[in-house]
């Protein structure tokens, strides 16, 4: 159990949990209908998703990361996790993820599949594609606007959830650049595709730092769009910082820090916003 928790990186649902819960609880705070049910559902419907995503992506690029010296030590590579047990834990979180979304409410259940779509081209798309981190974002985009479908069962109201989705994905698919750069040249050695493999490093933290800068546009007109008091606007602030210093400790020619980059300063960045935001929605 340990093994597969280590396998599908449990510990990073801090990054996109935060913005189901952040849209769940404004649905919640405009419609009056607040319920600990439904976060306790939409909780157990992203892990399950996330924990099928990483499972299946473990599962179907075990033979890169065999080649890739960085990854050659995950769990499917050494045989510390089974593929057989990789794919029973992977089909047992899509059946949490689908029994979730079915008792939350009809529209999540029928669209469930539709999120699942985005989670397994995503491994695949480093196949076909110099943007596989475009469909990494479309699937991050996916919680905040189920979190508010959640609690709504419809899409009448729902343009708030839509605006933070786009930023969730464009923030994740933003740092994900940012991480790719380190296999840059391995990548291109071994036919993986990637923005910092096809263009170059340089090329990637640019367009890494663009997508963060329209990230936090969207986060503002998020706050204007709710009405979001003070306190909103001290976590955005503090969000800056933290964009700010991810793309300042990073550059083409020193890749030493990407961890703390993508691991400290974008968990950072979620815990934050919805501490803030959920002051701002109690006031």
């Amino acid at each position: 159990m340990k093994a597969f928790l280590r396998l599908v990186m449990i510990e990073h649902s801090v990054f996109a949990l935060p913005f189901a819960y952040l849209s769940a609880l404004t649905a919640m705070q405009r419609f009056d209908q607040f319920s600990w049910v439904t976060l306790l559902l939409i909780t157990i419907a992203m892990v399950g998703a996330r924990t099928f995503a990483m499972a299946a992506n473990r599962i179907i690029d075990r033979k890169i990361d065999a080649r890739n010296p960085r990854t050659a030590q995950r769990e499917l590579v050494t045989g510390k996790v089974s593929v057989r047990t990789a794919w029973t834990g992977a089909i047992v979180a899509l059946v949490v993820f689908l029994g979730s979304a079915a008792l939350l409410n009809p529209l999540c259940l029928i669209l469930s599949p539709l999120a699942v779509i985005p989670l397994v081209i995503y491994p695949y798309a480093k196949r076909f594609t110099n943007w596989p981190h475009a469909f990494l974002a479309l699937a991050q985009a996916v919680g905040p606007i189920g979190g508010w479908l959640a609690v709504t069962g419809t899409f009448h109201g729902s343009g708030p959830a839509w605006l933070l989705g786009a930023a969730v994905g464009l923030w994740i698919g933003g740092f994900d650049l940012i991480y790719a750069c380190q296999d840059a040249e391995v990548d291109r050695q071994i036919g993986v595709r990637s923005v910092p493999a096809r263009y170059g490093i340089p090329f990637a933290l640019r367009v890494s730092t663009l997508t963060h800068l329209v990230t936090f546009g969207l986060f503002v007109l998020f706050g204007i769009w709710i009405g979001f008091g003070w306190p909103w606007w001290v976590g955005l602030a503090l969000t800056a910082g933290a964009f700010a210093y991810q793309h300042v400790i990073v550059t083409p020619t020193d890749l030493s820090r990407v961890n703390r980059a993508f691991f400290t300063s974008n968990g950072f960045v979620g815990i934050a916003l919805f501490a803030f935001a959920v002051i701002a929605l109690a006031i």
